[in-house]
């Protein structure tokens, strides 16, 4: 009973810091460029993590580990997490973690029509109807004349975010390379940090170092210490003493915790358009996972093991 406990505090700790992480990423990148903000966070997180299991005597990957790792960084982090880090810039932090969450739903359509691997029940395809809906109530107003016109941008490029990652996802479900799962993820986010390091030296579009402002140097800490390491170490607890479907949770609760830490922090506009869109597609994306699992395809795992 005890272990259930602990176990509930710490989904409640995995959904809060998961959901603030969106906020505190939207905070940071208002005082320095999106990609050299990821960049640093991505090399703190990875240094932690590899350092972790170079300590317990973890081996270097191989020549083949390595290629295969380049690919998934490229994949799972510059383009999903950079690109989404930047996509903040133009809109709100409450609808880039719903866009987020629509991740179950691309996975349902890629492996359908790509690779033929499941049948699509009547469940599944309200879920996808209830998640394109929840976006359409959100998406009604003029966006051109509401928001800007670089609001259609930063939604494409978070949805652009959102598919590469479960593109990765798939990829890992499917692929036989033999490395730990958190080692792996720690060398994905060292090679992303070198990755978009380059791209922001490159393009001349950096803060020095020594002129990146406190708040920003405490959101990317916030984000290493809280999101990268703490709330992982409690959805991993959570997971060993919940049930699935309990622990898996913390996906719905994400994007609600950013839409109203958002809008109490950033006074970002919250509108019945916006509640009633969130809870259409979260209910999609509930019906979809609820599928996926229920058909026991394996990237449900995988979305729950790098949710991050």
């Amino acid at each position: 009973m005890a272990h259930q406990n602990k176990a509930y505090f710490a989904l409640a700790v995995t959904s809060i810091v998961w959901g603030t992480t969106w906020v505190a990423s939207k905070m940071g990148i208002s005082h320095m460029p999106a990609f050299e903000l990821a960049s640093i966070r991505q090399f703190l997180g990875g240094s932690l993590y590899v350092g972790f299991f170079l300590l317990k005597g973890e081996a270097l990957p191989t020549k083949k580990q390595f290629l295969w790792l380049i690919g998934m960084s490229l994949l799972m982090f510059v383009s999903s997490n950079g690109i989404a880090t930047y996509g903040l810039q133009f809109i709100t932090s409450g609808l880039a973690a719903l866009i987020a969450a629509l991740y179950p739903l691309s996975v349902v359509l890629i492996e359908r029509y790509y690779y033929k691997a499941i049948v699509i029940p009547p469940k599944t395809i309200i879920g996808l109807c209830l998640g394109l809906l929840g976006i359409g109530f959100i998406f009604y107003k003029d966006s051109l004349t509401i928001h800007g016109s670089h609001y259609i941008l930063g939604v494409s490029l978070s949805l652009l975010a959102m598919i590469t990652w479960s593109i990765g996802s798939i990829i890992i479900s499917r692929t036989k390379v033999k490395i730990n799962a958190y080692n792996s993820i720690g060398w994905q986010m060292l090679i992303s940090a070198l990755i978009m390091a380059c791209i922001t030296i490159i393009s001349g579009d950096y803060v020095p170092l020594n002129q990146i402002p406190a708040i920003s140097w405490g959101v990317i800490v916030y984000m290493v210490i809280g999101g990268s390491v703490f709330a992982f170490i409690s959805f991993i607890y959570s997971m060993k003493h919940l049930k699935s479907s309990i622990a898996s949770l913390y996906a719905y609760i994400n994007p609600i915790v950013a839409i109203w830490v958002g809008s109490i922090l950033l006074n970002e506009q919250m509108t019945w358009n916006n509640i009633v869109g969130t809870l259409c597609t979260l209910a999609g994306v509930y019906l979809v996972n609820k599928s996926l699992k229920d058909q026991k395809d394996p990237v449900t795992a995988v979305s729950d093991a790098d949710a991050m």
